[in-house]
């Protein structure tokens, strides 16, 4: 094999896992509309395989929209949709689903075909190995989010939707990280407390996103529609903020709270990364790294005015929808500046003997 064939083939597998983060994306931006459109709960049975084929015949339609009105969001919210409107919030859950399904073959097959012929070196082997692993557990834990909402309540518990929706940022950005180190780059001097900062930087989005998923699961962002006031002030009377007991319960219950938590941290990663940038900037040589650093901060504010907008307008499909693709991307250019800084690159696996 020649060093040309070798270097395709290390090639191929970062498309691949390319590939692969561009589904999830789309699966997260799907899942988005899923929640918005309230249709996470329109398929309300779990079949791994068999419910990879939607319903073909009006009798099939029928049976599926009869198990939808035994649960409490039809009777309590939807009493007297129509067929046809029951087929619209049914097919965005379907697809969520069947993306989620798809990701997995389109991880799994190449994998297996990768490790077969040898083109995944030992240091890639078991990090891939553990993101297959989250990734069969994203998907019990997205019914074990849906589950939530097919009893006692009329849409999916806050908490196992945020969990939901983290852990397929962690997937996510476990794959970018993977790939931007398999990009060869020279070694970067850059002081101890830059790579922190991006390493927090990094995480403090991640944080915010598990945030974001808490005012989506309590439709907080259709209260409070005010900025830079919230319940007629900077900071509300702590008496709003806290009437929840225990005291924890108000920072995953209490809307009030959970929309003021995600704003305070949206000031304070933006502080951060400006500060973060600054020292960068003075203290790092590298172009591209203080490219990505000032690119962050410009990120993060195009996100927060996407965000005020989202709220002022009490939430529309669409700027809702670019609100979450805003903070993928923004996830992304921090996970691949921490990546650049912290980790040294994987080396393509060795060429065999001739």
């Amino acid at each position: 094999m020649t060093s040309l064939q070798h270097n395709a083939r290390f090639h191929a597998v970062r498309i691949w896992l390319l590939i692969v983060a561009a589904m999830v994306v789309a699966t997260l931006i799907v899942g988005g509309a899923t929640r918005l459109t309230g249709s996470g709960l329109s398929i309300v049975e779990w079949k791994p395989v068999t419910g990879t084929v939607p319903p073909l015949t009006e009798a099939q339609w029928a049976a599926e929209f009869d198990k939808y009105k035994q649960i409490p969001q039809y009777r309590e919210l939807n009493r007297g949709m129509s067929l046809s409107e029951f087929k619209t919030i049914y097919w965005w859950e379907w697809a969520h689903r069947l993306l989620g399904r798809t990701i997995g073959a389109v991880f799994l097959i190449p994998f297996l075909f990768f490790l077969w012929r040898g083109w995944i070196g030992r240091e890639l082997r078991w990090p891939l190995f553990g993101l297959f692993a989250l990734g069969g557990v994203q998907g019990a834990v997205g019914w074990w989010m849906v589950s939530s909402g097919l009893a006692e309540r009329v849409s999916v518990s806050q908490y196992r939707l945020a969990f939901h929706m983290t852990l397929a940022c962690v997937i996510y950005a476990a794959i970018v990280w993977t790939v931007a180190r398999m990009k060869a780059l020279p070694f970067i001097e850059t002081p101890v407390r830059v790579r922190i900062g991006a390493a927090i930087l990094a995480f403090l989005v991640l944080a915010q996103i598990y945030l974001g998923a808490l005012v989506a699961g309590l439709d907080a962002g259709l209260v409070y529609n005010t900025w830079p006031h919230i319940d007629g002030a900077l900071v509300p009377a702590a008496d709003r903020l806290w009437f929840e007991t225990p005291l924890w319960r108000n920072f995953f219950e209490n809307a009030l709270t959970v929309q003021f938590n995600h704003r305070m941290l949206a000031y304070l990663i933006l502080l951060f990364a400006i500060l973060h940038a600054w020292d960068t900037g003075r203290s790092v040589h590298d172009r591209t790294t203080r490219a990505y650093a000032a690119l962050i901060v410009l990120l993060i504010i195009v996100q927060a005015m996407i965000g005020i907008a989202t709220l002022l307008f009490a939430v529309p499909i669409m700027l809702a929808l670019l609100h979450q693709a805003m903070a993928i991307l923004v996830l992304t250019v921090a996970v691949v500046h921490a990546a650049r800084l912290i980790h040294k690159p994987v080396a393509a696996p060795a060429l065999s003997p001739a």
